[in-house]
């Protein structure tokens, strides 16, 4: 039996893969599936071919069963393998599971026949009740006392059995990585993934139009226990994991979230390890939030706090079904955030129903003057949502993603087709740029000495880069050609140029000195040539050139020493964050900047949550870090 995946992104690294994991971990600890079932997951990165899955699928024994992991990226070729597959074992079962096929039985069939079974919602029971099906040589068109799918009969007629309730106590569900179901080592002996996936909650209590979070929008939240979590974080510690990333939909709101907290920060003390700690936050932040954000900071356990706001047009926002959330009174969690010296994003979804160019460009820059690194997304209709289903009621107009199963929404009663290519083209770079952090310092003093807001600059560099004749601009021209419609490969592209190549850098320099340098006044403009001299200086550092490879508490880092700085660009930044006027004269510095190494993987993907920690750190020159 073969368990599939595929992440989305073509990484160094790969996603790891926790729902087959899951699946392997039942099919193992149940007595009557372990003996004489053999489980093999194929997880792949973004972008490998179809042919080179196949190859790794069916070059050897064929298995009976292939079990697919569905998301909107990966559907079509996991049809494609499945038609592959139908052909080369012709009694073999094709079973799909995911949110992007949850549901959706009538459709994914058609466009994909060679599928047999479609697991509806949590597939943790519901798969081993179908191994068991196919071992004891029962019919795939004969399932009818399995709950939670959707099959055929053998005339094409498409059968949903009940719905299976929600899983009610998740511990029953074995660690996928306490059993060794997933491999966690590569042959070297060092963890295989980017970073480690956990969950320790399912379940969110909120009806977005936009979202299907697992199919458990709107329901009570379920947990793991206490015990599970803390020892799969205890592993993850003597791995050396940096980053765990919790795949909850509201981590923050329960009382027992902090106790996972107070966990991995005794465990970092004991171990050196996990340093990080991701995830999506409650979006209304409670007592229990803010005491998170305390202990984290005491503990020196990094973490990007987010803001889900995504939009701040009420009429958007009422389309949303958000408008009374309290995540909507963001400005005093970005103060306290600012004040307590910790990392803050939010997030904007252009192009909901209600949203206009000029509401959506008015709230970024609003946004924008207290969260430079905002994270904005195209509007998709999700399989199941409200807006999905609701597209008459908004006027939605949509179109399916050349190389992806999304609809990405074209035009609606608010936004015309030319309204959204202008804003196709400001999200390329309001997404590359600012939310991947490529600038980060320069924002604010731009905005108070130069009176350019956020998106300003980013239309002035998009302009330049579809102007300027300098070869170094190309690769990014075409990169943002190829994104309009979705595409995460043109980010990533264009994220890696900027970050890793010297003619990315050269272009971002040029870019400056011909359309923004001239432009500042006099009075200010040598201080800001420095401070984008410093975002540049500050960026990532991929390879030991000009760079000293140095051990930091048991982690490596680069060290350019002696960088010198006609203004003194961290403390001037400092005042200004702090509202204060600092004096821009001359003030000549040295800093050491250090480096975290290994951050290739990050900055050749889309995830932003990961790069920034990789930034440089200044520090006094010959100080220790």
């Amino acid at each position: 039996m073969a368990l599939v995946q595929q992440g989305v992104w073509d990484m160094p690294l790969e996603s790891m893969p926790l729902a087959s994991g899951y699946l392997k971990a039942m099919i193992l600890e149940d007595p009557g599936l372990r003996s004489g079932t053999a489980v093999e997951i194929c997880n792949f990165r973004g972008r490998v071919t179809h042919g080179e899955m196949a190859h790794r699928l069916f070059r050897e024994e064929l298995p009976d069963l292939v079990g697919f992991s569905v998301l909107g990226w990966n559907v079509r070729a996991f049809g494609a393998l499945a038609a592959t597959y139908r052909q080369l074992q012709p009694d073999g079962w094709t079973v799909f599971g995911g949110t992007h096929v949850s549901g959706q039985a009538e459709r994914v069939f058609r466009l994909h026949p060679e599928v047999d079974v479609i697991v509806n919602g949590e597939g943790e029971l519901t798969f081993p009740e179908l191994v068991r099906a196919r071992r004891d040589g029962r019919s795939r068109h004969e399932l009818d006392d399995i709950a939670g799918i959707s099959f055929r009969r053998p005339d094409g007629t498409v059968v949903t059995t009940p719905d299976r309730p929600r899983i009610e106590n998740l511990d029953i569900i074995p660690s996928p990585f306490l059993t060794g179901a997933i491999d966690l080592l590569d042959e070297a002996g060092n963890f295989r993934y980017d970073v480690a996936l956990i969950e320790t909650n399912r379940g969110c209590p909120y009806k977005c139009a936009f979202c299907y979070w697992g199919g458990a929008v709107g329901q009570r939240v379920r947990a793991f226990s206490r015990e599970r979590l803390r020892a799969e974080l205890e592993l993850f510690g003597k791995l050396g994991v940096h980053t765990v990333v919790a795949c909850d939909a509201n981590f923050g709101m329960l009382p027992i979230d902090l106790e996972l907290v107070e966990d991995l920060i005794s465990i970092n003390r004991r171990l050196g390890f996990p340093r990080a700690f991701e995830t999506s936050w409650a979006k209304n932040k409670s007592k229990v939030f803010y005491e998170i954000v305390r202990r984290m900071k005491e503990a020196g356990l990094r973490s990007s706090f987010t803001l889900a706001l995504q939009s701040l047009s009420p009429d958007a926002l009422d389309s949303m079904r958000r408008r009374n959330m309290k995540v909507n009174d963001w400005r005093e969690l970005v103060e306290w955030l600012g004040r307590e010296g910790l990392d803050c994003y939010a997030e904007l979804i252009w192009g909901a129903p209600g949203e206009t160019v000029e509401s959506f460009l008015r709230g970024y820059d609003e946004l924008a003057e207290h969260v430079s690194r905002i994270a904005v997304y195209p509007i998709m209709l999700l399989p199941n949502t409200e807006y999905s289903e609701q597209k008459e009621v908004h006027g939605i107009v949509a179109l399916r993603g050349d190389h992806d199963d999304f609809e990405y929404v074209l035009a609606h009663r608010t936004m015309t087709f030319e309204d959204n290519a202008r804003m196709q083209r400001f999200l390329f770079w309001a997404r590359v740029v600012a939310e991947n952090a490529v600038l980060r310092h320069c924002w604010l003093p731009l905005r108070r000495l130069a009176g350019w807001t956020q998106s300003e600059v980013l239309d002035s560099l998009a302009d330049w880069i579809d102007t300027t004749p300098a070869p170094e601009a190309a690769p990014l021209r075409e990169a943002a050609a190829r994104a309009h419609g979705g595409g995460a490969p043109a980010y990533a592209a264009a994220i890696g140029y900027l970050f890793t190549e010297q003619a990315g850098r050269t272009a971002l320099e040029r870019w400056w000195d011909e359309a923004v340098s001239p432009r500042l006044g006099a009075e200010h403009r040598a201080f800001l040539d420095e401070v984008f001299r410093y975002d540049l200086l500050t960026q990532p550092v991929v390879a030991d050139q000009e760079a000293l490879v140095e051990e930091v508490a048991g982690r490596g880092y680069f060290r350019r020493a002696g960088v010198t700085f006609s203004h003194n660009v961290p403390a001037a930044l400092a005042l200004m964050r702090a509202g204060q006027e600092p004096d821009l004269g001359p003030d000549p510095t040295c800093l050491d900047l250090y480096y975290r190494s290994g951050a290739l993987n990050a900055v050749r993907s889309t995830n932003h949550e990961e790069i920034v920690h990789f930034m440089g750190e200044p520090r006094p020159a010959g100080a220790a870090f």
